[in-house]
Formats: C-alpha cells, sequence, structure tokens
C-alpha cells in the first residue's frame, strides 16, 4: 500500500526534531528491560541514534517497554568501548560518563547544549577503567535516599531531558530538521517511510529514489519492490 500522506507528514514532523550531536553509549548494558527504555527515552527527546558494546554471546534483545522505539533510533554495536567513543570524539562529542569518583560533577551543573554522548554502564558494575580513562567529565545524580544508584534506564532519561530542557531554553532544538544534516535528512526520511525499499535499494547498492512532496516514491522501480510497499 503506497504511504498515506498524513503517515508522510508525521514522519517528517518527528524527523524534523531529531538531533544528531546528541546520544548515549551503553557498555554491557543488555537487559532487554533497560534497553528498551532507553531507546523509548532516546526517542522521546528525539536522539536520532545510540551505541552500545555487549558482553561476548548476550544477544540484544527487546520487550514490550520499548515500544517500537528500536526502529526509530537505530542502536549501533561496537566490539569494545574505546571503538564507540573515539569516532564521537572525532567529531567533536564531550563523553559525560556516570562514575562516583573526586572529580565528578553534579549533573546539573554541566553544559549539554554542544555535542553530548552520556556514558553509562551496567548497574552491577558500573563503567569499566577503560570507559573511564575515556571520559571527558564524570558526573552523578544527586540522590537522598539509602541507595546511592538509579536504575540506569531511569538515569538515561534523567541526563538525555535535561539535555533537551537546556537546548530548549537555550533556542537549539531542531524544529525544521536543522538538527541534521540535508544528506541524512533525507537518508532517513526514505528509511523511515519505505523501510522495505530501502533494505531492498541497500542490497542493490543503489542510492535511494527521490521522494514526492506527499512521500510518492519518484521512480519506477520492479513490481516485485512495489509489493514491499
Amino acid at each position: 500500500m503506497p504511504l498515506l500522506p498524513r503517515r508522510f507528514e508525521r514522519i517528517k514532523a518527528v524527523l524534523d526534531q531529531r538531533i544528531d550531536d546528541l546520544t548515549v553509549v551503553l557498555e554491557q548494558v543488555d537487559k532487554p528491560h533497560n534497553l528498551s527504555a532507553i531507546l523509548r527515552s532516546c526517542d522521546a527527546v528525539g536522539v536520532l541514534e545510540a551505541h552500545v558494546t555487549s558482553l561476548p554471546g548476550r544477544p540484544r534483545t527487546f520487550n514490550r517497554t520499548a515500544k517500537g522505539s528500536h526502529k526509530w533510533v537505530p542502536l549501533h554495536p561496537h566490539p569494545d568501548i574505546a571503538s564507540a567513543l573515539r569516532p564521537l570524539k572525532a567529531r567533536g562529542f564531550r563523553i559525560y560518563g556516570t562514575h562516583l569518583g573526586v572529580s565528578a560533577m553534579d549533573y546539573r551543573r554541566c553544559d549539554f547544549t554542544g555535542p553530548t554522548a552520556f556514558l553509562l554502564g551496567a548497574e552491577k558494575w558500573g563503567l569499566s577503567p577503560e570507559a573511564t580513562e575515556l571520559v571527558d567529565q564524570a558526573i552523578f545524580i544527586p540522590m537522598v535516599g539509602m541507595v546511592q544508584s538509579l536504575n540506569v534506564s531511569v538515569a538515561a532519561a534523567t541526563l538525555l531531558f535535561e539535555a533537551r530542557r537546556q537546548r530548549d531554553q537555550a533556542g537549539l532544538s531542531p524544529t525544521r530538521g536543522e538538527g541534521l544534516a540535508a544528506d541524512l535528512y533525507q537518508e532517513r526520511l526514505f528509511e523511515w517511510s519505505y523501510p522495505s525499499v530501502a533494505a531492498w535499494c541497500r542490497e542493490q547498492g543503489r542510492p535511494y529514489p527521490p521522494l514526492g512532496a506527499e512521500g510518492e516514491i519518484l521512480e519506477e522501480l520492479p513490481r516485485t519492490v512495489k509489493l514491499r510497499y
């Protein structure tokens, strides 16, 4: 079935507010509930994509908590934490790691309006020494209870919404797609609108067809591909 115009407008409205310079990096956070809840928070604040390293043999799965968020926020796997963080650092991201230490700062005192990556570890172990070495600023979320740690998905949500609040307050949150490069915007627009056709194009090694004003594909494609709409 062709994409309905109202569906296309909804996709564009969400993509218009996506942010390419805010992300989370998860180190060995493998529980389906936590992964699902974190991606749902990412989607809610407009994060474009997230990153993860996992323990060997631990598949990444999602549960109903995600509400389909994993379809809209790709979770990129990396073999180790350095492979996940160094490309972000090369792009100018500042890495904020949830780690209690003498140099840790109250997250509310930090400026998250620039390129920001929140690095979170599994609740049982926290961040590894390798990850801690790559952090630019250790942060903590103040608590007054007997337990001095939050569920990792709650911590991620707290940090992400603070980053979004700061950007909203500074007038930096995108509203018309300015949070993404133009070519990346068009790429994601096609993938979100026609995921099956996008997969076929990648298999064929060919560019995505252009889209019309109402989301229609402006290119004649094989009939077998049209059935994927």
